[in-house]
């Protein structure tokens, strides 16, 4: 484990009078430089079991990858033979074209001038706050990581804890000193394996975004691991849907909620009502109006998914009518369930929490037809219970 997080470290570029301008008191991440990260058709086998089954993938110099999936689906895996923690059992790994696992190449994590930062931190509790973060930074004399190390202090807003050791910390300090001693080597790729796992929802709200202002500033090529939809929405530059050990689907986050490949990945980006359906016609017939079946044959059966948030609660007399069952108020918004005419199960609405009305009121329903998806029935797919 040590060696891991012993990256390759580039010395700061001369300044203008020959020193090296190590950027101290500035407040802003140094800049790396960059790497286009090519995964060929990489497996990993564990004896019978094959955990990555020949994901391709290409990322560009500063782009922020992030890797969704249920947990178990191979993110972590992937995450680990691309940084060259695990061998790959076949495919290769490139840094900017330069191959570092392979058949018959491997080259390790600490020579491949990449950052890692693991779910747990993995902070030394026997080492300072700075000794912690300065780890990685071998080629620097002893003075020069001291200020590096130092300056990524700074800019996690930690420099006051140089001194201190890990066990003083919150959960959200240390995180930050696992962040600093990450970006301190400039590396050229960073990966981040769940990062925000551990901490409570607002503190993870407030740590993502400011390691996405470090990200930006660092300029970093960055692969993030997470099962949140929400948060790779929020973080990546484009978002890489696993299942299986294998690459779903790829795209800008908007394009993978407008358009998902299927109807799992539907779930991973949305909560929805599922009804079934027959296709006639080119649309597919519900209570709640005939919508376009996309591609669905007609005769065929679809389940015709609506968001809740494309929902709308009517007044009496207008739209499908319904009566409401329950309302759980969740902050700014409510899940409203209602019973609706001719459908066996409730639908449910997400509104503003000012549009509830009282439970038992009769009231009409109306489907926004942009929140709705139309996939074929099949394979197990059929409506969650």
């Amino acid at each position: 484990m040590l060696e891991f997080l012993k990256a390759r470290v580039r010395r700061p570029a001369a300044g203008r009078d020959g020193k090296a301008a190590s950027g101290v008191g500035r407040g802003k991440a140094a800049v790396s430089f960059a790497a286009r990260l090519t995964l060929d058709s990489v497996s990993r086998r564990y004896d019978e079991v094959l955990a990555l089954d020949r994901v391709s993938l290409d990322i560009a110099p500063s782009e922020i990858l992030c890797l969704l999936g249920p947990s178990g689906c191979g993110k972590s895996t992937l995450l680990r033979v691309a940084a060259g923690v695990e061998r790959p059992s076949s495919g290769r790994v490139l840094l900017d074209s330069q191959e570092v696992a392979g058949p018959n190449v491997f080259v390790p994590p600490e020579k491949r001038g990449i950052g890692l930062m693991f779910q747990d931190f993995a902070l030394f509790p026997h080492l300072t706050i700075r000794d912690n973060v300065a780890f990685g930074l071998k080629s620097l004399t002893r003075s020069e990581a001291k200020t590096q190390a130092h300056a990524a202090l700074e800019r996690v807003g930690l420099a006051h804890y140089a001194g201190a050791y890990p066990h003083i910390l919150s959960g959200g300090e240390q995180q930050r000193v696992a962040l600093a001693r990450a970006i301190v080597p400039r590396p050229s790729v960073l990966f981040m394996d769940e990062p925000f796992s551990g901490l409570d929802p607002r503190l993870r709200e407030k740590m993502r975004e400011e390691t996405l202002a470090i990200l930006h500033e660092t300029r970093a090529t960055a692969i993030v691991v997470t099962h949140d939809a929400e948060e790779a929405m929020r973080m990546g530059d484009r978002v890489a849907l696993m299942r299986a050990g294998q690459i779903v689907q790829t795209g800008k986050a908007l394009e993978l909620y407008r358009a998902p490949k299927d109807i799992l990945a539907a779930r991973t980006f949305s909560d929805l009502n599922e009804l079934a359906a027959r296709v006639e016609g080119g649309n597919a017939a519900t209570p709640l109006g005939r919508f376009a079946a996309n591609g669905v044959p007609d005769g065929a059966e679809a389940i015709v998914c609506v968001r809740q948030r494309g929902v709308r609660l009517l007044a009496p007399g207008e739209g499908v009518p319904a009566r409401v069952l329950d309302a759980r108020f969740l902050g700014d918004i409510a899940l409203v369930e209602v019973a609706v005419q001719g459908l066996d199960a409730p639908l449910f609405a997400r509104v503003k929490e000012s549009d509830v009305p009282p439970q038992g009121a009769e009231i009409g329903v109306a489907i926004d037809t942009g929140a709705v998806l139309v996939f074929a029935a099949g394979n197990g797919d059929w409506p969650a219970a």
